[in-house]
């Protein structure tokens, strides 16, 4: 599935050497329920993976207590935000699950389904009324659910810096540059974005 972007992607000779380096992609969409793939995002805002992996588990043993469920809309807004915080949440990301859960039950957050029919930045708008969501919580969603193929998230940490490693770059680059560079790997940006994190994650890996 991913041929396309691959041939195109490495016409560029930078992207072409991480690709070498990184191996076959295996990114794929998880076309989770919207609720649960914006929460998961919410919870994972400017944290490490494992520091957020763990806050998640704990939120999500609040209310399923046993198999591998997620909580619903309907239990996140029975429970109180000392409950929520209990979990390892800051009351930012408290009370944003708590406002994400009182628009899915008011029908204001668009399903899976009604995400496909929606543009990136249609989406990325709907979205960013939701207390606590920012263009990169949207960005989140629209490569790893919604498997959409031409998103850079260039304010991202980790992009920035595997943009950094793969230029060989001294010091990390901004946002601008990365948005601006990286409209040669368009249409299939997503892929791109996702090889940077792993140039990022690789790095990390020899460090420990």
């Amino acid at each position: 599935m991913h041929r396309p972007a691959l041939q195109h992607l490495r016409g560029d000779p930078v992207m072409a050497r991480v690709i070498e380096k990184i191996g076959p992609p295996d990114l794929a969409p998880r076309r989770w329920p919207t609720f649960q793939s914006i929460a998961q995002a919410i919870i994972h805002q400017q944290l490490s993976g494992k520091a957020a992996s763990t806050i998640e588990e704990r939120f999500r043993k609040l209310f399923v207590k046993r198999g591998d469920g997620y909580p619903t809309p309907k239990q996140v807004l029975g429970a109180s935000i000392p409950k929520l915080r209990s979990a390892g949440l800051s009351q930012a990301k408290a009370n944003a699950i708590r406002d994400l859960a009182k628009r899915t039950e008011h029908g204001l957050v668009p399903t899976l389904a009604q995400c496909d029919d929606l543009t990136d930045a249609q989406l990325v708008e709907v979205f960013t009324a939701i207390k606590g969501v920012g263009p990169w919580t949207v960005e989140m969603l629209l490569i790893f659910n919604l498997g959409r193929p031409d998103v850079l998230p260039h304010n991202d940490l980790g992009v920035r810096r595997g943009f950094q490693i793969a230029h060989g770059l001294r010091s990390m680059p901004t946002p601008e540059r990365v948005a601006r560079d990286g409209k040669r790997w368009a249409p299939h940006r997503t892929l791109a974005a996702w090889y940077l994190w792993r140039a990022t994650d690789k790095v990390k890996e020899k460090k420990q």
